[in-house]
């Protein structure tokens, strides 16, 4: 019998939830398409201002970790806890808890990825660098494969530490966010 996840050690769970990238696959738009639906149902009694598709697999054309990224803000006046309380006694897991930020994951199992993969990144409005970095990234496909380049040599470094490899990832990140919110300005 294996392990349940509350019981693993990080290590153990480094191991089985690897870093795996991915060439792009289409239907990662249609997967993100479908829990947006499922969330918006199961959070159509909260004030959900937003719910948008962010990470590497809705930049088209580059590699990406098979994890469909998503980003749901709220209201600044509402509890972050009421929407996290819902999407718990829905199948979510909660991975990280902050004062304005919750992030979620379905599709961790004892046995490894399931098919289908989802983060749940809940934050309050306009805590959305992610919406300006995806859309530079949409809008500069020369800069998203510098991005994929990147994160493709990050790759087997990190392989088993996610926290490293996201940290390898963060100034590139910054430099074009900060780009992105000169550009775009107050698009969100």
């Amino acid at each position: 019998m294996s392990k349940k996840l509350s019981e693993m050690s990080l290590e153990e769970l480094r191991q089985l939830f690897p870093i795996m990238l991915t060439e792009h696959k289409d239907d990662w738009s249609k997967w993100y398409k479908e829990e947006e639906n499922l969330l918006e149902r199961l959070l159509s009694t909260q004030s959900i201002i937003r719910i948008n598709h962010i990470g590497s697999s809705v930049i088209k054309g580059i590699w990406a970790k098979p994890i469909i990224d998503i980003l749901i803000e709220i209201p600044k006046e509402k509890k972050l806890s009421n929407v996290k309380d819902i999407l718990l006694r829905n199948n979510y897991l909660l991975m990280y808890e902050a004062k304005d930020w919750v992030s979620l994951n379905k599709g961790y199992t004892e046995n490894g990825f399931a098919e289908k993969v989802f983060h749940i990144h809940l934050k309050y409005i306009g805590n959305n660098n992610e919406l300006y970095f995806r859309d530079y990234l949409n809008e500069h496909p020369e800069v998203a494969k510098e991005y994929e380049n990147l994160k493709l040599n990050l790759w087997k470094k990190f392989e088993h530490n996610r926290d490293a490899y996201t940290e390898a990832k963060t100034e590139f990140i910054n430099k074009y966010t900060k780009l992105a919110k000169e550009k775009y300005k107050e698009r969100y």
